[in-house]
Formats: structure tokens, C-alpha cells, sequence
């Protein structure tokens, strides 16, 4: 790791899966070093995946192979902004087809635990409009979403 500030996530094993997985699904997403386990530790033995190193549109982390004594929450997300309805919905199936799960107003928690917003730009200009009735239009049709909808956002903005 070059940079100094990355994020770490904590695995139990699955760190190398998690990271082909995001570098095959986001863009600018890759895998770099994969480092194996000098001695035996709690988690794991000697030779085991230890920590990878990767990147996640563009965003610097780690994936610890920790063990089991801590699991992801929704007190930490990545939001990817998207253009579309076609990337919102590719990733979002990404996402929930690998074992994942849906939740509500454009988030999403994959097979690994870790929570996702798949937030289009559209919405964010529509709940930010200067309008105060046109954002709240906009907010409350999202508030009944799970994947976002971008048509029907922007007609909630219409009024």
C-alpha cells in the first residue's frame, strides 16, 4: 500500500472473492498484491490469504482475512453514483445476484456483508431541487423504492 489513507475491510477468508468480485463489476476496480500469512494467527495458518490489496472505483482498501469476530454494518457504504438506469440496474443486479440482498432507497448489502448505495444522479438532484415541494415529491417516491427508479423519480419532481 502507497497511499496514506486506506480503507480496511475485514473478511472472514473471503477477502481475495470480494475483491475479483468488486474489480470485475466497478470500473476503475482492480486487485493488486495479495499477501499470505507469514505464521499461523487466530483467523487462519501459515500461507494463508492474509490481506489483498485492492481498489474500488478508485478508492484504496484492504481486505483482512480477520476471522469471524466482526461483521460489516450498514454504518459503513460505499455510494456509487451513477449515470443511468442501465448502471444503476447492472450493478445493482451485480450485486444482489452474487448472493447479496436488497434494502431500501437505493441500497443494497452484498454476500459478504458489506452495504451499497447505488444512488443515481437523478435523484440526488431531485431530493436537492430548489424547490421544497418538488424535493419532497422526489424523497417520498424514493422512500418506497428498493433499486431506484430514475422515470419515476423524475416524475414525482413533475409533479
Amino acid at each position: 500500500m502507497t497511499g496514506k489513507n486506506t480503507i480496511c475491510l475485514w473478511y472472514d477468508g473471503t477477502a481475495l472473492e470480494a475483491a475479483t468480485f468488486y474489480a470485475a463489476t466497478f470500473p476503475d476496480s482492480r486487485v493488486g498484491a495479495v499477501h499470505r500469512a507469514p505464521g499461523d494467527y487466530p483467523a487462519g495458518r501459515q500461507g494463508d490469504v492474509l490481506t489483498v490489496e485492492f481498489t474500488v472505483l478508485g478508492i484504496p482498501c484492504l481486505g483482512l482475512n480477520g476471522g469471524p469476530a466482526f461483521r460489516h454494518s450498514e454504518a459503513f457504504s460505499f455510494q456509487v453514483a451513477t449515470d443511468d438506469q442501465a448502471e444503476t440496474d447492472r450493478l445493482w443486479h451485480a450485486i444482489v445476484s452474487n448472493g447479496g440482498e436488497e434494502s431500501a432507497c437505493g441500497w443494497c448489502r452484498d454476500k459478504w456483508g458489506l452495504s451499497w448505495q447505488i444512488t443515481p444522479r437523478a435523484l440526488s438532484a431531485a431530493i436537492s431541487d430548489p424547490d421544497p415541494a418538488a424535493a419532497r415529491r422526489a424523497f417520498e417516491a424514493m422512500m418506497g423504492m428498493r433499486r431506484i427508479d430514475i422515470a419515476a423519480i423524475e416524475a414525482a419532481r413533475r409533479g
